[in-house]
């Protein structure tokens, strides 16, 4: 290892820490859209609170800071197809389309999340080339199943 850590041994580092695998999505007046991410956490049991961090470039990002809502799909084993999609290049207000979702207090809910959190966005803090925004859950629902889980580069299975 370097005397220095390089992005490289950063990444190779912090795959080593399994991490769930969700939507964020948004609507706001300009359309809807989602993005994949696993940089994300419960902060808060009073009041309750969550934490998301988005990529500056992320297509995402505009969306939630125009609405000032979000919500969070927490995606279960056989989703795959729904994170690839998500972390595409498909136009923004496409993400979407052929989803099968539901709105909650304005935000939209993938249909078969294992769970999933409406939040309101209380504010939006700088990290390096990520933005970490802070969501106050306004509404919640989740279901049974084993969660998507994302280890090293790749989907995971817990083993129990």
């Amino acid at each position: 290892m370097p005397a220095t850590p390089q992005r490289e041994d950063f990444r190779d580092a912090f795959g080593r820490f399994a991490t769930g695998v969700a939507v964020i999505t948004s609507a706001a007046e300009r359309g809807t859209g989602g993005m994949t991410a696993n940089a994300l956490c419960s902060l808060s049991l009073d009041p309750l609170l969550v934490l998301v961090c988005f990529a500056e470039s992320a297509r995402t990002l505009p969306l939630v800071k125009e609405a000032g809502r979000f919500a969070i799909n927490i995606l279960r084993v056989g989703q795959e197809g729904v994170a690839a999609h998500f972390a595409s290049k498909v136009p923004e207000h496409e993400k979407l389309d052929g989803v099968a979702h539901h709105f909650e207090q304005g935000v939209p809910v993938l249909e078969d999340a294992l769970a999933w959190a409406a939040c309101d966005l209380e504010d939006i803090r700088p990290g390096g080339d990520h933005s970490i925004a802070i969501g106050a859950v306004t509404a919640l629902g989740y279901g049974e199943g084993e969660p998507l889980v994302y280890y090293r580069g790749g989907y995971a299975r817990l083993k129990r």
